[in-house]
């Protein structure tokens, strides 16, 4: 386990330059006349083709952290580097999957997943033909012309993110996506989730509360304090890639999990 002072590094399997880092992030709100500070000196690096995740409990800024690296609002303090170079317009630079599937109720399946190739005005013909050449990866096979309301939660989900694909940025940014399924649905989107991750190899950021969760999906965890937000650790997850669920009663996951739950108390 390490501290926040020590992340950074030149991994020889990484890039020098992180895709996108954080470098002492404030951000405070006026809330009935007094000022609450969100955000407290957040560093954040996630280096090209990673999968970070950032855990910590309710309230702790985790989402309004999102809402700062993708350009929703501005820090009152610091700053946010991509690709080494100062970023302060970031708004359409990265995807972003919020908590909510926000399908288009009225939309199908491929209508709604081709939304940001119909907002970059992509021809319409070409990008639901590669729209429906990827619903068998996502789990959607014969679901193409299928509207939200016939769609399972998990199914939703899977839609969600494929379109999150289709904005076709390099940074991803998920805010907890598996966080109202069930247990089973939950594992199930964990597992294909890294599937996908490791065809694509986007950049990925990651909210969750679940710890075990963060540590069978990530590269590196950052942990956050209760307000005001601070990061009080980072660790690097060793564990070998592919991974499969059996890891999670091994000795070596096992001390991750309670190195963790320890930094969360």
């Amino acid at each position: 386990m390490t501290t926040a002072a020590d992340v950074t590094r030149v991994d020889p399997v990484l890039p020098a330059t992180p895709g996108i880092e954080l470098k002492d992030i404030h951000k405070a709100f006026l809330v009935n006349g007094r000022v609450m500070v969100a955000l407290d000196a957040i560093n954040l690096q996630a280096f090209p083709g990673e999968f970070v995740s950032v855990i910590g409990p309710s309230g702790s800024g985790k989402s309004t952290l999102f809402n700062i690296v993708c350009g929703l609002l501005e820090p009152d303090g610091g700053e946010v580097l991509l690709k080494g170079q100062s970023a302060p317009q970031r708004l359409g630079r990265m995807a972003y999957m919020p908590q909510r599937d926000l399908l288009l109720p009225w939309r199908t399946v491929v209508d709604n997943v081709i939304l940001p190739a119909e907002l970059r005005g992509d021809p319409l013909a070409e990008a639901r033909r590669r729209a429906t050449e990827l619903l068998p990866l996502f789990g959607l096979d014969g679901f193409g012309q299928s509207f939200p309301a016939a769609l399972s939660g998990g199914m939703k989900q899977r839609a969600a993110l494929l379109r999150t694909f289709f904005c076709e940025k390099e940074i991803m940014l998920l805010d907890e996506p598996f966080g109202a399924l069930d247990a089973i649905t939950r594992t199930e989107m964990q597992a294909w989730l890294l599937q996908v991750w490791s065809r694509f190899r986007h950049t990925i950021l990651f909210i969750t509360h679940d710890v075990e969760e963060a540590i069978f999906l990530s590269d590196r965890v950052y942990v956050m304090t209760a307000r005001p937000g601070r990061i009080s650790r980072v660790a690097d997850i060793d564990l070998p890639r592919p991974r499969d669920r059996d890891m999670f009663t091994e000795a070596h996951f096992v001390a991750l999990r309670h190195e963790l739950m320890e930094a969360l108390r």
